[in-house]
């Protein structure tokens, strides 16, 4: 259990990151829009996802429950295969190739 000076200083600590996360997700979305290429767009996109990871433990951390780790596990397993969708459609155009050669 904290004390009043540690539950304090996790309260900071976790304003702190929240603020740190949000901004860097903002940055994040105008790296998406402006891009300039496909590639820098699909990075983006990707730590757009890690961000939200971040937010999901961190809401955790301020809960004080571990309910929220199956959502980080969740969001890390859709950004998986978001990313692997992402680079084969940057590299042949299409997601499913449904020409077997």
């Amino acid at each position: 259990m904290l004390n009043e000076f540690g539950a304090q200083m996790l309260e900071v600590v976790l304003w702190i990151s929240f603020i740190g996360v949000t901004i860097s997700i903002f940055i994040l979305l105008i790296r998406t829009i402006i891009g300039p290429t496909n590639p820098d767009r699909a990075v983006a996109l990707d730590a757009i996802g890690i961000n939200m990871m971040a937010l999901v433990g961190l809401q955790a951390i301020n809960l004080g429950t571990d309910r929220l780790n199956d959502v980080v596990l969740l969001i890390g397993i859709l950004l998986f295969i978001g990313t692997i969708a992402i680079a084969k459609f940057l590299e042949k155009g299409v997601i499913i190739d449904r020409h077997n050669h």
